[in-house]
């Protein structure tokens, strides 16, 4: 995966807040060989980091895009995205810098009571990520969408390669009952050798039953494991009974809650201590007119953290965002996250927490019917209470991006 000059065109979904600045799509030609829609834009960026101490200031350009195709059967239906770009350095510090590349494939099959789903998401990137597909902060390649990293230990200059394959299944049992299986295949790969290479392999039942119109509950048993290529021996399981309630209080509030005993095992007693704690999931949707918010808490334990020494972390992760729509033409939105990562083991007779904060405003408006500038703003603070790798993410930095996308009409085809 070397990087190129040539820009790797085309890429993800578009956010909300960048479908909400598409004008209506136009008809292909008739007798296409396909059906369905395609979506692509093109964007360059210009982003300042401002890190604190003697870092300085570092200057980056990046140029991405996206191409995304859905069909249009309701039976078999089908999207595939490709997104992908390459950033370079204009001044400063060369870290983080490189080709980025996402590339998500989506097949389902649907019958009147059960539908299966097969999914797989792989992507490249040249440091943790931080927001959207690149990873990279500034780029404004999900503007208006609130964003989270999957990584609770963010680290800088570390090329990473993550693929997820996850096959589902939900089957209706009756009017207000429904069962929902899934399972997941992953693996987190650092070609530099600067991260914790990891797989983990995930199974998942849910039944969900619905009480009346706006209340239903719903029971779920998760297990995971996790392995580590590096450590052969070593290996991680969890289990974990989550019990549910989701209400929906209007036609603008929606809100949802998981919690229960989560089980921690490990082959080594060492690195990953037995422990019983408390797993939760919970998350507040509110959107109105043209306004859009969330909010959403974890607390669990995972595996692999792309930080080389933590095998796997304790999690209280906080997260949110709002987009305001201003008419046709403009939107401004905000997100932010608090994440608190404590390790499983015990380094020099303390447990490692690191705690990692970061938020973002952006705003994107529309000029004419093809074009759009967009502005953004983020800060990242990350600490630790002991000395980790020096690729992790250390203190205060904040980045300026601004740029220009170029996004066409959708293209409806027909056969």
């Amino acid at each position: 995966m070397k990087a190129s000059n040539t820009l790797l065109a085309v890429f993800l979904v578009a956010s909300a807040a960048a479908r909400a600045q598409v004008v209506p799509a136009v008809e292909g030609p008739y007798g296409s060989p396909i059906s369905g829609t395609l979506h692509y834009d093109l964007r360059y960026t210009q982003t300042a980091q401002f890190y604190g101490g003697s870092e300085g200031t570092t200057q980056r350009g990046v140029a991405s895009g996206e191409l995304a195709y859905a069909n249009s059967s309701a039976v078999l239906p089908f999207d595939v995205t490709y997104s992908g770009g390459d950033s370079w350095n204009i001044s400063g510090q060369p870290e983080g810098t490189g080709v980025f590349q996402h590339m998500q494939v989506s097949q389902g099959l649907n019958r009147r009571a059960w539908s299966l789903r097969l999914s797989d998401d792989v992507n490249y990137m040249p440091q943790a990520p931080v927001s959207g597909f690149s990873g990279i902060p500034g780029v404004g390649d999900l503007p208006g969408e609130p964003s989270q990293p999957s990584q609770p230990i963010l680290t800088v200059d570390t090329r990473s390669v993550f693929n997820i394959v996850s096959p589902s299944f939900t089957h209706t049992l009756g009017h207000a009952t429904s069962l929902e299986t899934g399972a997941s295949y992953a693996i987190m790969r650092f070609p530099d050798g600067n991260g914790l290479d990891t797989d983990s392999v995930q199974a998942n039942a849910q039944i969900t039953r619905r009480l009346d119109a706006r209340n239903s509950i719903s029971g779920q048993y998760v297990y995971a494991h996790s392995s580590f290529p590096e450590y052969a021996i070593l290996t991680m399981d969890t289990q974990s009974a989550l019990f549910g309630y989701q209400r929906t209080w209007n036609r603008q509030l929606k809100t949802s809650v998981s919690v229960g005993p989560q089980w921690v095992r490990g082959s080594d007693s060492l690195l990953v201590p037995p422990s019983t704690n408390l797993a939760m999931n919970a998350s507040a949707n509110y959107s109105v007119r043209s306004t859009t918010a969330v909010v959403s808490y974890f607390r669990g334990t995972s595996g692999g953290t792309g930080e080389a020494s933590e095998v796997g972390t304790h999690n209280d992760d906080v997260s949110g965002g709002i987009t305001q729509l201003y008419g046709r033409n403009l939107t401004v939105s905000a997100t932010g996250a608090y994440m608190r990562t404590q390790g499983l083991g015990v380094q020099s007779n303390q447990t490692v927490v690191t705690n990692t904060e970061f938020g973002g405003v952006s705003a994107s408006r529309r000029l004419g019917r093809y074009f759009n500038v967009f502005a953004n703003y983020t800060a990242i603070q990350q600490s630790s209470n002991y000395g980790l790798s020096a690729n992790v993410v250390n203190g205060l930095s904040q980045v300026i991006g601004f740029g220009v996308a170029y996004s066409p009409r959708d293209i409806n085809l027909k056969r």
